[in-house]
């Protein structure tokens, strides 16, 4: 990350709040001691904001910061762009469907370090959240849970870059498909939310159901091959070192595999739903499979449950008193075990079908959608002079 100075100020005029100032640096606390001693408020976002309501006193106001800050070893910068959070609030008016938008200020340069293991991306945000000082970001959320990260480009005077957070629910073992490149936006707020909706929209969709799919089928993979190895090792007798296994290991076996189906059970329930409310096999070439989506729809909901009664049963064992009487974990775990085995059965005898189906309801690619999208030339005759062949 580049070198800065200790304490920084930065600030920049909106239309709401007037003149917001956004305190950074390692040592941002003299920032903010400064800014307060010319009248600034801080605001609940982290920044501050001196009102213009009166022109004469906010210039005043302005023209004491700069001594003041000196005096405390913080630079001033004023910035050539609106408040961040004015384009935000703009942007997500402009969105389709119902968004919000929140600034989230880092005073300290390392705070900003804490959205990288949020980051869904491979593009130019990340590394710019890795290399460069980002004293403040917004997020744009959507009712159904999506939540995007805008920030001024780096290096540029007028550009935004915006891209994705990871959606809840997945684990680092699956494995990694390709996320939504984050992408750059213009500095009008219409024609970044248009980008927003038709370029990088499509693309998060496609990479979220690409990766649901991949996490389901990696989950059922795996609850699959520890059924087999269980099988192998009771039928043979042996533990997969050759070892010989004693007929009083078999309890514990059991456990260890119930233990692992669980884990991977979770994420099927957790990512299943969500395909499965995009399948439409009417429209595939598989109409048929409609019978089998029914039981796999019934099947999660009774696992729902499974689950939703072992998280209550989790928190009944954790606030029983030790003195008195009370169900062992190992008595509820079995319980939990054994209703979970019949959904389980119920998931694997039409997992095909769930993953052809998956494939089937895949979102067009959007370089694909970009294409169809591009009207065709008309032939180029053969006898033009100079004719040649059209590359991409």
């Amino acid at each position: 990350m580049p070198s800065n100075p200790p304490a920084e100020i930065t600030l920049a005029l909106s239309a709401s709040a007037g003149i917001v100032a956004v305190a950074h640096g390692e040592r941002h606390r003299w920032a903010q001691t400064a800014l307060k001693l010319v009248g600034f408020q801080r605001r609940d976002d982290g920044a501050f904001a001196l009102a213009v309501n009166n022109p004469q006193a906010a210039r005043d106001a302005v023209h004491q910061l700069i001594p003041t800050a000196r005096r405390h070893q913080a630079t001033v910068t004023a910035s050539n762009r609106r408040y961040l959070g004015d384009v935000a609030d703009e942007i997500a008016a402009h969105l389709p469907g119902t968004w919000s938008a929140k600034v989230e200020v880092y005073s300290h340069p390392l705070w900003q370090h804490d959205l990288l293991p949020w980051l869904w991306d491979a593009g130019e945000l990340i590394h710019a959240v890795q290399t460069e000082r980002l004293p403040y970001t917004a997020i744009l959320t959507e009712d159904t849970g999506i939540e995007l990260l805008l920030t001024e480009r780096p290096g540029h005077q007028h550009d935004y870059l915006l891209g994705a957070f990871a959606p809840n629910g997945f684990d680092e073992h699956v494995a990694k498909t390709s996320p939504p490149s984050s992408i750059v936006l213009p500095a009008a707020p219409e024609q970044a939310a248009h980008a927003i909706a038709n370029r990088f929209l499509p693309a998060y969709h496609y990479a979220l159901h690409t990766r649901r799919r991949a996490t389901v089928a990696f989950a059922l993979e795996r609850i699959r091959e520890e059924y087999d190895a269980r099988q192998a090792t009771k039928e043979s007798g042996r533990f997969s070192d050759g070892s010989p296994m004693n007929p009083d290991h078999i309890p514990d076996l059991e456990g260890q595999s119930a233990d692992c189906t669980w884990q991977e059970f979770r994420d099927v329930l957790t990512h299943a739903p969500p395909l499965l409310d995009q399948f439409r096999p009417a429209t595939t070439t598989w109409p048929e499979d409609a019978a089998a989506l029914d039981r796999l729809r019934e099947a999660l909901a009774q696992g729902s449950g499974i689950l939703a009664d072992w998280n209550a049963r989790l928190d009944d064992l954790r606030q029983t008193p030790a003195a008195l009487p009370a169900e062992t974990y190992g008595d509820a775990k079995a319980e939990r075990d054994a209703r979970m085995m019949p959904v389980i059965e119920a998931l694997m005898a039409d997992r095909e079908v769930f993953l052809r189906q998956a494939r089937a309801a895949a979102p067009l690619h959007p370089l694909t959608a970009h294409d169809h999208a591009v009207r065709a030339l008309p032939p180029v005759p053969a006898h033009a002079p100079g004719a040649s062949s059209a590359r991409r």
